[in-house]
């Protein structure tokens, strides 16, 4: 398709839109409405009753008060399958199974009987943890999430959903690495999309204290999810509709680092009416994970304000709208190197102070009309804004390191507006929904640039080649001096080598990605089966034009007498490239003084769009119920996508762009176990392997990590071999507010390439930059044992991946030019043994590493009365102070090291 043609084609489209969303209805709601009435074994309505609905596998559970009449309502239910009964003094418990995924309100009445009496209980056989959606996924619950034992506040959402979901690989600052890839992650909060970058380094996240509850979708994503669906993060908020008396928490907590918080929550309502509020102050003084265990340059704050106001308009229309502000400000880490030893080594005259601040607006409303007992229509414009500004030293000079050739300073923003619409209905065994949305998304980009490496742009050479003083008019003429003129000399840059005398460069690039989706899903009820089908259209108009028609299906069945449910899904999907510093990747090299830079700190610079690629992904899977409190998921993956997006990364600074590769091949498997509460004592324990292999040639980005056309495949730096997390929680039954949690993560390591190895064989390994010398001969020891060159790294690099030669350690002042490559050893990095390294088969990688956290807390630890608490809790992460790496040099993010042990103290008022 042409450009011209796709935009007579979206002319049509905006034409037709207004029509198709009015007919097919409007946004995708997350949660549900229940009512009933509550009666005893003759009819009779009961009232004051105590309602309870209840999730023994997501740990979801929420009682209410039937009222005079005997109705009783729950609101706000993320969609999940639920456990309803109701007792009073008097009368039995009774319960029933119900299926809550849809919003269109669901009525259920519930019988009590007369203790004592014999009564049918309408209770299925099948085992309560068990579920028929043929769609892979973990529930998770506010009561699970208020007791997990998590790292930071700063990226507290990506940290639980890491914690619990299998298949994802942790990594720095809250990034997620799901089923293989690169932050494919994206977020539908209240049915609000939100696909772009949610790492604090990137944006500020939807605070964990707003969040009610979340599934995570690992299977093949429904119809109505696109854009990065690797993971599909469903979050349903917390709301104050129904909750007549203030209800809240005021906390405070103080750590390591200097860590303090500060927290406020209250939700409050009506039948009608509700609101719930959220504000929160953090500073630290290890606000991002660092390149080094112990912290340098690395202070920050966070201001996160958040509100949901629900309001009942009519008896069959609502409003609820979600608002949130964030400001976050920190200083960007330093390296030993930055910190202190290019100033002792004269290079720069003080340390590298470079900061960031980002700033996220959200509003978004939604409107929900009940259309007909089985139709509801929902409809939810929405504008979202992260502003990122990257500031450079006060000196630009002093920016300078080992990895870090220029000075850079940016300012972008990215914009969100759209809407998105649905209308679902229930009808016999179908549960349908067709729906919509459109996005404008605004990219506005920014940057300057200076030189401050006086080697990168040196006009002259001298009798060595390297570089010399002088410019081009005294090494331009052969003979006249011992220097001459340098042959990678780029005139066009000499105007910004701020090394001499120049000033900083200004790029401003801008773009406009428009989106529009429409889609039509039906879950389909047969005795023991399910069957999902659903078709999804994708229009996307950026830097580069695609529409795609993508199909999505899913199979189960549920054996209910052995509680087993076999599942089989999948989905094809269109791939599109990451926002953040697009134009500057797609078209960065058409700029002379960019290209020019790229090409000298990369070696190559060439401009090239950025397709949308599409993904064919196929699922596998069980569930296994054993009695009523334990469950068994196992899921295969297989996912083969064309056009397969990463990130690279300019120097050693936050300003990171897409980059797209041919393809890749995503398989491997994930697992979870579950126990429900067993007297006090839950746990959740998750397992994956997942592995990421990627095909040259790259064929869009600015090229930090190009390599030939027609190459070998490699793993990228998301791959992991294993990785499990166990999280184990025991609560006193006769005193449910003391508790004890406890996790275990173990990570096998992700890809690490730049770590030093030697292979003089194979064609395809990362190894051979350490093995041969300058005239391409294989690097021997003086007796002839191969060895590694190590004189690309600074002596404070090999310190960080531990490198120990010879039994001598490398220390941040000390290092090493060669080393024999069996003396060469390390406990933070796996260096492949001699001659085996290999990018596909046995690439370089982080070491394994266990990481354990606990808590320690009690909800009730002061009794006032009924209403009010003081409660308070003591969290450790990292208990053992672990010496490890999430990653080191990697072309996307560098080096950064786990957080040594943290350990925090909280004291909270509830009400």
């Amino acid at each position: 398709m042409q450009r011209s043609d796709f935009f007579r084609f979206d002319r049509v489209l905006f034409a037709l839109a207004p029509l198709t969303l009015a007919a097919a209805a409007v946004a995708q709601s997350t949660s549900g409405v229940l009512t009933g009435t509550a009666k005893d074994s003759t009819g009779a309505i009961v009232a004051n009753a105590t309602v309870t609905l209840s999730n023994p596998g997501s740990g979801y559970n929420r009682s209410v008060t039937s009222d005079a009449a005997g109705r009783f309502t729950f609101t706000n239910i993320p969609f999940d399958r639920y456990q309803l009964s109701a007792n009073t003094d008097a009368l039995r418990a009774t319960a029933k199974r119900v299926q809550v995924s849809s919003p269109v309100p669901l009525t259920v009445d519930v019988s009590l009987a007369v203790a004592g009496t014999s009564t049918e209980v309408d209770v299925e056989a099948t085992p309560d943890l068990t579920e028929s959606d043929p769609n892979f996924h973990t529930d998770v619950d506010r009561a699970m999430i208020a007791r997990l034992p998590v790292e930071t506040p700063s990226s507290e959402l990506s940290g639980i959903v890491t914690e619990l979901t299998p298949g994802v690989a942790a990594d720095s600052n809250g990034l997620l690495h799901g089923l293989g890839d690169h932050n494919e992650v994206s977020f539908s909060v209240d049915g609000q999309p939100i696909t772009d970058q949610q790492s604090k380094v990137f944006s500020n996240q939807l605070p964990a204290d707003a969040v009610q509850s979340f599934e995570v979708i690992e299977g093949a994503p429904p119809a109505e999810y696109g854009d990065k669906t690797s993971l599909v993060v469903v979050v349903t908020t917390r709301s104050g509709q129904g909750i007549t008396k203030p209800t809240g928490v005021v906390s405070y907590s103080y750590g390591s680092f200097g860590t303090s918080r500060i927290l406020a929550d209250m939700a409050y309502g009506g039948q009608n009416w509700g609101n719930f509020i959220s504000a929160s102050a953090l500073q630290s003084g290890r606000f991002l994970d660092a390149p080094e265990f112990a912290v340098y340059h690395d202070k920050g704050n966070e201001e996160n304000f958040f509100d949901r106001i629900d309001g009942q308009l009519s008896n069959v229309s609502s409003l609820h709208m979600n608002l949130q502000y964030t400001r976050s400000l920190f200083q960007n880490p330093n390296s030993y190197d930055t910190q202190y030893g290019f100033a002792q080594q004269g290079l720069t005259t003080g340390l590298t102070d470079q900061r960031s601040k980002i700033e996220t607006y959200l509003f978004a409303p939604t409107y929900t009309r009940i259309l007909s007992a089985n139709a509801v229509l929902n409809f939810a414009p929405y504008i979202r804004r992260d502003s990122y500004n990257y500031l450079p030293s006060a000196n630009l000079l002093n920016d300078l390191g080992p990895i870090q050739q220029e000075s850079i300073g940016q300012r972008r923003s990215l914009t969100n507006v759209g809407v998105h619409s649905d209308v679902s209905i229930t009808r016999g065994v179908h549960n349908l929904k067709f729906g919509g949305m459109y996005q404008q998304t605004f990219l506005r980009e920014n940057n300057t640039i200076g030189l401050v490496d006086p080697n990168l742009n040196a006009a002259c050479v001298d009798v060595n080649g390297d570089p010399a003083s002088g410019g081009p008019e005294q090494c331009s003429t052969p003979g006249t001096n011992s220097n001459s003129q340098n042959p990678n000399y780029a005139p066009v840059l000499a105007p910004y080598d701020l090394t001499r005398g120049g000033t900083t460069y200004t790029w401003h690039g801008q773009t406009d990605v428009k989106q529009l989706a429409l889609y039509g899903e039906d879950s389909i009820h047969a005795g023991n089966w399910q069957i999902n089908l659903g078709v999804r259209g994708d229009f996307y108009n950026g830097l580069a034009t695609d529409r795609q028609v993508e199909p999505r299906a899913g199979l189960s069945y549920n054996v209910k007498r052995t509680g087993t449910v076999l599942r089989l899904s999948y989905a094809r999907t269109q791939e599109t490239p990451f926002n953040e510093n697009l134009v500057l990747s797609a078209n960065g090299c058409l700029d002379p003084v960019l290209n020019a830079v790229f090409t000298a700190t990369a070696g190559y610079c060439d401009p090239a769009p950025f397709n949308p690629g599409f993904r064919n992904e196929f699922h596998a899977g069980f569930s296994q119920a054993i009695g009523h409190h334990f469950v068994v998921n196992g899921e295969w993956i297989s996912k083969y996508t064309h056009n397969a997006y990463d990130f690279s990364v300019l120097g050693a600074t936050p300003i990171t762009f897409p980059i797209e590769w041919k393809n890749s091949k995503i398989p491997g498997y994930v697992a979870s176990a579950t126990l429900a509460d067993m007297k006090g004592f839950t746990a959740r324990f998750t397992f994956s392997s997942v592995a990421a292999r990627f095909f040259n040639p790259q064929i869009g980005g600015v090229g930090a990590t190009v390599a030939s056309a027609g190459g070998f495949p490699f793993r990228i730096d998301h791959d992991e071999r294993f990785n499990q997390t166990t999280h184990l929680e025991y609560r006193l039954p006769r005193r449910k507010s003391l508790y004890t949690s406890f996790n275990w993560k173990f990570d096998s390591g992700l890809v690490a390439g730049s770590v030093p190895c030697y292979s003089a064989i194979g064609a395809n390994t990362a190894c051979s930059g350490y093995s041969f010398d300058g005239n391409g001969n294989p690097l021997v020891t003086p007796g002839g044992q191969p060895a590694i060159d190590l004189s690309s790294l600074t002596a404070d690099e090999q310190f960080q991946a531990g490198l120990t030669c010879d039994g001598v350690k490398a220390t941040q002042t000390q290092g090493f030019t060669t080393c024999d490559a069996a003396g060469l050893t390390s406990k933070l990095v796996n260096i492949p043994a001699p001659n085996t390294g290999d990018d596909d088969h046995n690439p370089q990688r982080i070491q394994p590493r266990n990481i354990f956290d606990m808590e320690v807390g009690d909800d009730d630890l002061v009794h006032f009365s009924d209403r009010y608490h003081i409660g308070a809790r003591v969290t450790a992460v990292n208990l053992t102070n672990k010496y490890g790496l999430y990653n080191f040099l990697s072309t996307f993010s560098g080096t950064h090291y786990v957080t040594p042990r943290t350990i925090t103290g909280e004291v909270a008022f509830r009400f």
